[in-house]
């Protein structure tokens, strides 16, 4: 599962049910597990998203490895626009952070 940092006040944006309008917005399905919101689309085969508290959200996905090329890139952007949606980072501000923290460690 991979933890990815939320923006300081963006919480407010997937508070409570606001995280499962976005998945549903952005994929078009969601299913609750638990705390665990769960969907699928394209190459993705299965979403799993948790906030752990309000500076952390966990993602785990299962990739379909055999799809066009276009599936591929349309999941690709989806799954940014919903990362950025989330955490209020952008793609490139989140390569950023990860590379500074394995920098430190």
């Amino acid at each position: 599962m991979r933890e990815y940092p939320i923006k300081p006040g963006n919480y407010k944006n997937i508070e409570g049910e606001k995280l499962a309008e976005l998945i549903r917005e952005i994929f078009g399905n969601v299913t609750k597990d638990g705390e665990m919101l769960k969907a699928s689309y394209g190459a993705i085969k299965e979403l799993r998203v948790q906030p752990r508290g309000k500076k952390v959200l966990c993602v785990e996905t299962v990739m379909e490895r055999n799809v066009s090329d276009a599936v591929a890139e349309d999941t690709r952007k989806k799954y940014n626009l919903f990362l950025e949606k989330a955490t209020g980072y952008t793609a490139k501000e989140r390569i950023k952070k990860m590379q500074k923290e394995v920098g430190n460690e």
